[in-house]
């Protein structure tokens, strides 16, 4: 069902497919909205049937019925549409794949009021700027800027609300390529180390007692030169993870500034907004079909280039 977000009053019909379920379900089915937000909507007498039926809830819906939703404008959070470069790889009514590019920011943050992906998403997706009643997109995971690939992102509250879960429940499969100096002792293993906050800088994360459980697994693809191309799946998703695991058995990321400082970095041009990381594959379940869904990035030419280069040296 299509809404058209230039109005607030909308009809809900059930349909023989949400016949049976509760009313906040089918409103947050049809709307695109969360099931909290829907069931905040419906107990602040936003939702009315023209049968003059008691609404609550946990009412079932029955085929045929016909409910009106009148929902308060949305809050206004400030955010301007700006174009932002970045490549759009799959989309549909409830989620956006993008390709993030190394050097974008996500979020606004101090610094980065402007040309961020959000600030883009508005741009390139307008009808984004109504997520649960606020103004905003609905990123349900992040990439850091040093790193380039693949995000989801949700386009309305009710794939937001099921996307997160299953982020919560470790359900979303996240591969990454990465280059790190050096080579691991193992060829494949699994890294588990807890992760928190670095207490001697706080710009940084690092293994620590107490810290966050933490899980990567990687495999080693080749090694040459100095040089080892990893593969990295992620089992948790903790704050610089892949950095700070790699790191910690040794063998930091190429171009990483923060953790490996005093590497030499062939990205140094790109003013230390390059890491030699890249969300490769994305797989999850549809929120609304729950059917698997899986995508797949290329290396950027930059990473390209370097892999060549290391070969070439050889």
């Amino acid at each position: 069902m299509a809404i058209d977000r230039r109005f607030l009053k909308e009809l809900i019909s059930v349909t023989d497919e949400l016949a049976g379920h509760r009313l906040d379900f089918a409103v947050s089915r049809e709307l695109g909205i969360s099931r909290a937000y829907a069931q905040n909507l419906i107990k602040g007498g936003h939702v009315t049937s023209p049968s003059g039926r008691g609404i609550k809830p946990s009412i079932k819906v029955e085929s045929g019925e016909t409910y009106e939703v009148d929902a308060p404008p949305p809050e206004k959070l400030g955010l301007e549409p700006e174009p932002v470069p970045f490549d759009v790889v799959f989309f549909d009514q409830d989620i956006i794949v993008i390709d993030k590019p190394a050097g974008l920011v996500v979020h606004p943050a101090p610094g980065h009021r402007s040309g961020t992906l959000v600030h883009g998403l508005l741009h390139r997706f307008p009808d984004l700027g109504n997520l649960n009643g606020v103004e905003r997109p609905g990123i349900v995971h992040r990439l850091d800027a040093t790193t380039s690939g693949l995000m989801v992102v949700a386009r309305n509250g009710f794939a937001q609300e099921r996307l997160w879960k299953q982020f919560k429940s470790r359900t979303v499969g996240k591969t990454y390529i990465a280059l790190c100096h050096g080579s691991p002792r193992k060829a494949e293993a699994r890294i588990d180390m807890p992760i928190g906050r670095d207490r001697a800088n706080r710009h940084r994360m690092a293994v620590v007692d107490g810290g966050r459980d933490a899980v990567t697994d990687y495999a080693v693809l080749w090694s040459a030169n100095g040089y080892s191309l990893v593969r990295c799946g992620l089992r948790s998703g903790r704050t610089h993870q892949i950095r700070v695991h790699m790191d910690a058995i040794g063998c930091p990321l190429v171009g990483d500034f923060l953790y490996a400082p005093s590497r030499e970095s062939p990205f140094e041009g790109q003013g230390g907004q390059r890491v030699f990381l890249h969300s490769w594959r994305l797989s999850l379940t549809h929120p609304r079909t729950g059917e698997p869904v899986a995508f797949k990035s290329t290396l950027p030419d930059d990473l390209k280039n370097f892999l060549v280069e290391i070969r070439r040296a050889g």
